[in-house]
């Protein structure tokens, strides 16, 4: 719920009294329209992330110190290696220190930084996180300019650049790599542009070593445009020629330089682009999949030495539909605030076609959450149309702005289960909730019971949850962005669904000597989805690999890999990233159980991964400083960059 915070002017200063509770922080930026300067609040908390300006203040510091983003993408087959330059200025009269909070893709590996003012360029170290913030501090008290790069969540940042003079210009750039795993053939590129409002709940302590102050990040009200922009480009290499480029998302321009590449161009200076996730989507000819074996071989030079493997395995044909066990749904469904309009609708839409498509025999369930959760039935329900139209008007029944994920799903887990069926949980949220890793962990609790499916609805989901979600319940995840997807994506997971493809799946290294390969243990796979593998080699690129795995018949199938024939050793300086990446997914989901099996701390051990491969983490981060004093009186004041809501959110 939106409250509004009276701001009083006092020696220039704003106080923000009113709902002030929650927030943590000594100050809060008051919002300013029509570019309208604004000074720092006073403030003892506040809970919600809205406040309106209700008063100019002479001489105060620029609002929005971030002044645009600009995102270079190069895709290689399967691989995005991505640098995002962030250009901060300030216009105003005063010092200042930006602090930004942006999202990521969840499944990214951040490996490098720099910070640029003027012709001086400097590269980001990365440290342990609180030694990185001591070296940042330590920066701006001393007046240099400095940044710092934080990991909140795996898909939520936070940048802090200190000592910003007026007129100055910083440019920090990162760069970060990501695996683009196909979906019945075609692959999805996202770029996520803004960070949706998350409702507080728990113990904030549960999701990382960082504070939760991130949360109460100051919005623009709805309608209201950044003035910063987004300008974003795509060098397309599907490797084989392309068959079809396309962007749900934004209008794009998209140029082709000979069969298999292409560059796409969105955005532009006066363009905003950055209140929703910009989605590629892309398909080689005859829905082909760069499946195969990619390697990595360590040079002299190189500070990483060890080489890497990536292993792409297509999953063959589904099964026939009579070897399919009857199924039964329980549908966990968010209703709160975030929800209405759009996301609502198209929740009731998907339920609407998941159902229908049921067969008699087969049933389902909804649960509802909100501030609490509301169940349709005491026991599952036949698929009948008189209970989905049921089901249908049981959804009209709105929550308030909570989202209290965590008993729903307890709830959904305890359902009792009708004998010869299988269960499947399907979970729709736009994931605006705080609470992720207890999630996973409830989730890995109850894998006996039930497979997790995941939909993330809304123009800037958090796929950190929708993504985790599923990979705790050994599931897929899916997302829909805009109502004219919901049904062609309903079908598709309908069809998903039905029945996994491979099961039991064992991988053996004959003559080719791998070790620390990712994943540990593999889930079903599911459909046209294929079975990726990263891990690390050692001696020649010889021998086998084999992966083998148990068909709906019960058959055993097996697929061979030769070594020497098949691997792809060009230009993959990406892998180390990529699997370090793997390996620390892997760590943090598994935080709940890692203490208990392997007596070790999870913060040491993704530590040194982080350190040994450079890469951002919940425990290390980047700092880059310059050692030139910078002469200003007084302190820089801290302004935190308000951020638009997400396209579709009230």
């Amino acid at each position: 719920m939106e409250e509004e915070i009276v701001v009083e002017l006092k020696e220039k200063r704003a106080i923000v009294t009113g709902a002030a509770v929650g927030l943590g922080n000594a100050y809060a930026i008051a919002l300013a329209q029509e570019g309208v300067h604004v000074a720092v609040c006073d403030v003892l908390g506040l809970e919600s992330p809205y406040f309106r300006v209700i008063q100019d203040v002479d001489g105060g510091v620029d609002a929005f110190p971030l002044k645009s983003t600009v995102v270079d993408v190069v895709i290689s087959g399967m691989i995005a290696d991505v640098e995002v330059t962030q250009v901060y200025g300030n216009a105003s009269h005063a010092p200042l220190e930006a602090v930004y909070v942006f999202p990521a893709s969840a499944r990214c590996a951040v490996h490098g930084m720099e910070m640029q003012i003027g012709d001086q360029v400097t590269k980001a170290v990365v440290k342990k996180r609180a030694d990185a913030r001591a070296t940042y501090e330590q920066a701006r008290s001393a007046r240099k300019n400095a940044s710092l790069l934080e990991q909140e969540r795996p898909n939520v940042f936070k940048m802090n650049v200190a000592n910003i003079l007026p007129g100055d210009e910083v440019r920090v750039s990162l760069r970060y790599t990501e695996y683009l795993k196909p979906r019945d053939g075609i692959y999805e590129y996202v770029y996520p542009t803004v960070v949706g409002p998350r409702y507080a709940s728990g113990d904030p302590n549960d999701n990382g070593p960082g504070s939760e102050d991130w949360v109460a990040n100051p919005y623009l009200k709805k309608g209201d445009e950044s003035p910063s922009t987004v300008q974003l480009k795509v060098a397309l290499n599907g490797g084989l020629p392309l068959q079809k480029v396309a962007c749900v998302s934004h209008e794009i321009d998209v140029r082709y330089e000979d069969p298999s590449t292409a560059q796409v161009h969105v955005g532009g200076p006066v363009d905003s682009v950055g209140n929703r996730d910009f989605i590629l989507r892309y398909q080689l000819q005859g829905r082909e999949i760069a499946s195969g074996l990619l390697v990595h071989e360590a040079e002299e030079g190189d500070s990483i030495k060890e080489n890497f493997f990536l292993l792409t395995v297509q999953p063959p044909e589904r099964v026939r539909p009579e070897q399919i066990v009857p199924r039964d749904y329980v549908f966990v469904m968010d209703v709160s605030g975030s929800m209405r309009g759009f996301p609502l609708d198209v929740s009731k839409a998907l339920l609407e076609k998941l159902i229908g498509d049921l067969q008699p025999h087969e049933t389902f369930n909804v649960i509802l959450f909100a501030q609490g959760s509301r169940i349709l039935g005491a026991r599952p329900l036949a698929a009948t149309r008189e209970n989905v139209k049921k089901a249908l008007s049981f959804i009209d029944e709105q929550g308030n702005g909570s989202t209290e994920l965590l008993p729903a799903l307890e709830q959904a887990f305890g359902l009792p289960l009708e004998e010869g069926h299988s269960r499947s949980v399907v979970v729709v949220t736009d994931g605006f909730v705080n609470v992720e890793r207890k999630a996973f962990e409830l989730v890995r609790k109850n894998l006996g019971q039930a497979n997790l499916f995941s939909f993330g609805i809304g123009s800037s989901v958090n796929r950190y949850l929708v993504d985790g979600l599923a990979r705790a319940g050994r599931g897929e995840p899916f997302v829909i962005t805009s109502p004219s997807e919901a049904r062609t994506r309903a079908a598709d997971f309908r069809h998903y669904i039905e029945a996994p493809v491979l099961t039991d799946i064992e991988m053996d290294y004959a003559g080719f000597e791998a070790y620390d390969v990712e994943p540990k243990a593999f889930p079903d796979v599911f459909a046209k989805r294929p079975l990726v593998v990263f891990g690390k080699w050692k001696g020649s690129l010889e021998g086998e690999i084999r992966m083998s795995g148990r068909r709906g018949s019960g058959q055993r199938i097996q697929k061979v890999f030769q070594v020497a024939e098949e691997a792809t050793t060009a230009e993959n300086p990406g892998l180390p990233y990529l699997w370090a990446r793997e390996q620390i997914a892997r760590l943090s989901d598994d935080a709940a159980a890692h203490s208990m099996v392997r007596g070790g701390s999870l913060e040491e051990e993704v530590t040194a991964v982080g350190l040994a491969y450079n890469l951002l983490t919940p425990y290390t981060s980047f700092v880059a400083v310059q050692e030139k004093v910078r002469e200003f009186a007084g302190q820089a004041v801290p302004v935190k960059q308000p951020l638009p809501l997400p396209q579709g959110v009230s």
